[in-house]
């Protein structure tokens, strides 16, 4: 073994700074091969959204073309596929043709000569969607309780907020600063914004959300509020189309009455929007 190859990281040893850094990335694992193949089961190889190969292996040029379109497709949805790579007289003899799916499996043309198949599982790993709240009243303290065990990744923005009363989350930000309070490295992850100041620097928090880029921005108050704080925004240069994204009042429509409920509704709002997205028809 060269220096220089005894110092190369392990798949794993990569993953784990992908993960640090809040970068996505598919792992795909060779679960089944019939007749030669160079690579065998349980070979895998660590794909990146771009569609480069950053570590492992999971053979040559007959198999990496679809395995890195399954994986950049899986990144694009969330969802996993398993590509089944067979040499195309096997593909006839099974009335398939490359890009057939069936039950869930993709099949894909196999040009290498050995003439051997083989099936690949490959899982999109996505850093866990940014949920951003904004305020320390009784509603954005119940967001923080609540969403604990929904997968996000919680941050607080809450200008003077005393250590009495600071929730557990994975980040505290003394402010509105939406840009600084994102987990992921990787633009164009997923982040929810909820101004929940409710009095307390709602303006500037609601210009802070509507400039962060975020998936979803929702705003806790009456529309009669929201309407009068819209105007004093577009007044002040807000752009109206950032402003029209807003949803106000936020969450669904449940009667909720207490905090806690209207976090609660909240929370399914944004769960609803996430998972609906994820499984649009085609979504890229």
């Amino acid at each position: 073994m060269t220096m220089a190859a005894s110092f190369m990281p392990s798949l794993d040893e990569r993953i784990a700074v992908l993960r640090r850094a809040g970068r996505s990335f598919a792992i795909a694992t060779v679960v089944r091969t019939v007749d030669a193949t160079s690579a065998k089961p349980g070979a895998k190889a660590l794909i990146l959204a771009d569609g480069t190969i950053e570590a492992g292996w999971i053979g040559g040029g007959c198999a990496r073309g679809a395995v890195i379109k399954a994986a950049i497709e899986a990144l694009g949805d969330g969802r996993p596929r398993f590509v089944s790579l067979r040499p195309e007289e096997l593909l006839e003899a099974e009335g398939a043709t490359h890009g057939t799916e069936r039950a869930g499996v993709r099949y894909a043309r196999s040009r290498c000569p050995s003439k051997g198949s083989m099936d690949v599982f490959v899982e999109p790993v996505t850093p866990p969607p940014d949920l951003v709240i904004c305020g320390e009243s009784p509603v954005a303290l119940a967001l923080c309780e609540l969403s604990a065990c929904l997968g996000f990744s919680r941050t607080l923005c809450a200008p003077g907020l005393t250590a009495e009363r600071t929730p557990l989350v994975e980040r505290l930000v003394d402010g509105f600063d939406l840009h600084g309070a994102r987990s992921s490295g990787e633009a164009g992850a997923e982040c929810y914004v909820v101004v929940a100041t409710q009095g307390k620097g709602d303006e500037a928090a609601l210009r802070a959300a509507i400039s962060a880029g975020a998936a979803h921005v929702a705003f806790v108050g009456s529309r009669r509020k929201f309407a009068a704080l819209r105007e004093r925004l577009t007044a002040a240069g807000v752009p109206e189309s950032g402003l029209a994204t807003v949803k106000a009042p936020a969450g669904l429509d449940i009667a909720a009455i207490t905090p806690h409920e209207i976090a609660l509704s909240i929370l399914a709002d944004i769960v609803a929007l996430r998972r609906g997205r994820q499984r649009q028809p085609g979504r890229a």
